[in-house]
């Protein structure tokens, strides 16, 4: 098993979510993350795009993992994995676009 199966199943078994619960808050915790961290406005791609990019390269991981440890290929779950990452990211980066939710965009000079 590879370091990051293992840590995906101790967080399961030790925080109490579930698998697609843990998808739910990686992709949240990436969106709102780097946002912080870089000063994105939430309406900006590039948080949306650290969460893609998190999502999959975690679904690039659990398929090279499939094929080392000769373990079923499920890629309808991996789609799902990547919907429930993307999900809420996707969602906020709407609102933030459409709406004054995040406050009002900045106005072009």
């Amino acid at each position: 098993m590879s370091p990051l199966q293992a840590t995906k199943f101790w967080l399961i078994d030790h925080v109490g979510l579930a698998k697609d619960a843990l998808h739910v808050h990686v992709g949240l915790l990436l969106f709102v993350g780097s946002a912080l961290l870089f000063r994105w406005p939430v309406r900006s791609w590039k948080p949306w795009a650290v969460a893609l990019a998190g999502a999959l390269i975690g679904e690039a991981w659990d398929l090279r993992d499939s094929l080392v440890y000769h373990t079923r290929i499920a890629l309808w779950g991996n789609f799902h994995d990547v919907w429930n990452t993307m999900l809420w990211p996707s969602a906020l980066l709407l609102l933030a676009r459409t709406t004054q939710l995040f406050g009002k965009p900045a106005q072009p000079r």
